[in-house]
């Protein structure tokens, strides 16, 4: 007995000892990374200074405050040098980083960038933008982590075909933003480059999960960005931080060498498929945006990308719009400030002269929880649990990544339990990770993708029957107070079904919070006034200021109607 039990502390004590030494490893790859992020923060910060000792008469102001559209022109006129519109972004980004922690790592190729295009035969559209990207669209010489630890050893070999693109077209990028773990959140925030915060109230969350892009552009120190959008991970950071952002029909643009956690987004056909597309401070950039990349280079360079350019005639139309709307989609009522800003856009376009007809989504649950969710889960949550071996999980996630690892029989005992209670969990919208229903063959997963395109075409039916050609509905926000993104993975509804039938949304801000709003706050009760009715208006209040968003969608591939429609309400919401 003795023997025995001199054996068996030795184990555990093996056991402590190597995860001791597992751990110890993790948080030196961590280090690691923050230190070379660190380093290259520095050394920007000494270029910047150099250039200011040699150029002090630079009007930062003047050239920080000039519209995309604006700014091209210049620098192509040569009235504006790029190199100086860059060395002013550059220290601006500096300056928003050391605020909100949103950069994880500048671009010093960026430089050599700067020297191509001045030898370019041809100025492109965004001849000498500085432009931002987000951390997984991958750059040649640079991470690709996903907030991931086990992504911090592999650098990226080539170029991403939107990156080769952006600089065919005089673009330079000069930044990657930071990003939640492993995307799979609406927060920012992971344990190796830590939390973003909101440019404008340090209490809040940028959103996510490009919520790194969201804080540099909101906070001025980007033009223009690169985002991606699964679930919502484009317009949620506009919404947050009062940006315009674009996420297009999916196969539009080109995801080649943009990175997604355990696997290749661009090898594959998904049915809730990932798509990338730009965050800016107005539509017109989207459009410009939209307008380079849809080029023949693109379509060069993957021939999976439709060539279908930027159609200028349709983006440029002004004839009236038949209109769809609705202010809730009765899945996860959203903040009163939220409702108000659809019902003010729906009498501003009224008076414009365009035609507003009610709307309504239907079976917006089944959505959520059958074909969402059960996408991203029809595996029970494995390949993603995957991606975080040899690492440590974000607090934000890690209700979810417990509920995944409940093994498929726990996961069935818990399903029986509760199915005698599934109108109060309807109510309630307890459905998470631990109680999705998973695709046990490949036959459940063919019929899975079925589903999905079955409600894609009952929704193009309600949408024809109406004769509409844009919707014009909400959007989640105002912003979250940091951490409660995590508490609220169903709140997502609103931007969730866009990607499910992957139509082109887009964000557009049209107010702020007003103290009438935080006072009728007060009131809200949500749904039934349940838990996450209330922790829904914990995470907004206190967002006195903030701004306030709608969301503007159209049918697959009018891209430019969609942000036809945009242009409309931002006009209309400038005027008031």
């Amino acid at each position: 007995p003795s023997a025995a039990l001199a054996l068996l502390s030795g184990s555990a004590a093996a056991v402590v000892v190597w995860k001791w030494l597992g751990n110890r490893q993790i948080q030196k790859k961590m280090e690691e990374a923050r230190r070379t992020r660190d380093e290259g923060v520095k050394k920007m910060a000494k270029v910047v200074q150099q250039f200011r000792e040699q150029v002090p008469s630079v009007q930062t102001d003047a050239i920080l405050s000039l519209p995309l559209l604006e700014l091209t022109r210049r620098l192509r006129e040569g009235s504006l040098s790029p190199k100086t519109v860059l060395y002013t972004y550059l220290e601006k980004a500096l300056e928003v980083t050391r605020q909100t922690n949103c950069l994880r790592h500048f671009i010093p190729e960026c430089e050599e960038q700067l020297q191509e295009i001045q030898r370019q035969e041809e100025k492109g559209l965004l001849y000498g933008i500085p432009v931002s990207i987000k951390d997984h669209i991958g750059h040649k010489g640079h991470l690709s982590t996903c907030g991931l630890v086990q992504c911090l050893g592999t650098v990226v070999q080539e170029d991403s075909v939107l990156v080769k693109v952006l600089k065919r077209q005089g673009a330079i990028p000069f930044a990657m933003t930071n990003v939640p773990q492993s995307l799979f959140s609406y927060d920012c925030g992971n344990p190796t480059f830590g939390q973003t915060l909101h440019p404008f109230n340090p209490q809040k969350s940028p959103g996510g999960s490009s919520g790194g892009e969201g804080a540099l552009i909101a906070g001025g120190g980007s033009i223009l960005g690169i985002g991606s959008d699964i679930g919502g991970s484009i317009r949620l950071p506009s919404s947050f931080c009062g940006l315009c952002g674009l996420k297009p029909t999916a196969e539009r643009l080109s995801v080649w060498r943009a990175r997604l956690p355990n696997m290749d987004v661009c090898s594959r056909p998904a049915p809730v498929p990932c798509a990338v597309g730009p965050m800016a401070r107005d539509v017109d950039s989207l459009a410009l945006c939209m307008k380079a990349l849809l080029c023949q280079e693109m379509f060069r360079l993957d021939p999976a990308v439709p060539p279908i350019p930027f159609d200028e005639e349709v983006y440029s139309s002004s004839a009236p719009l038949r209109v769809g709307y609705y202010d809730t989609d009765g899945y996860f009522p959203l903040p009163p400030c939220m409702r108000r800003a659809v019902q003010e856009t729906r009498e501003a376009l009224q008076a414009a002269g365009h035609q507003l007809v009610p709307f309504s989504p239907p079976r917006i649950h089944y959505v959520m929880t059958e074909l969402f969710l059960k996408t991203f889960f029809a595996d029970g949550g494995r390949a993603w649990l995957d991606v975080f071996t040899g690492g440590i999980v974000d607090p934000s996630l890690k209700s979810q990544v417990n509920g995944c690892k409940i093994p498929r029989l726990g996961k069935k005992l818990l399903a029986l339990i509760l199915k005698p209670l599934q109108f109060l969990l309807l109510l309630l919208k307890l459905k998470n990770v631990a109680t999705i229903s998973t695709c046990r063959s490949v036959k459940e997963m063919w019929n899975h993708h079925h589903e999905i395109q079955a409600y894609r075409t009952e929704f193009i039916a309600r949408w024809r029957e109406l004769q509409l050609d844009v919707v014009l509905c909400p959007v989640l926000g105002p912003a979250f107070t940091t951490g409660y993104p995590g508490k609220l993975l169903t709140a997502i509804s609103s931007t969730m079904l866009y990607n499910v039938l992957n139509f082109p949304a887009g964000v557009v801000p049209v107010s702020t919070v007003t103290e009438a709003d935080e006072e009728e706050l007060k009131l809200y009760r949500g749904c039934c006034g349940d838990p996450w009715d209330r922790t829904l208006k914990q995470a907004v209040a206190g967002a006195a200021g903030l701004p306030v968003a709608v969301q503007c969608v159209a049918l697959p591939w009018r891209d430019e109607l969609c942000l036809r429609f945009m242009k409309e309400v931002e006009t209309l919401s400038r005027e008031k």
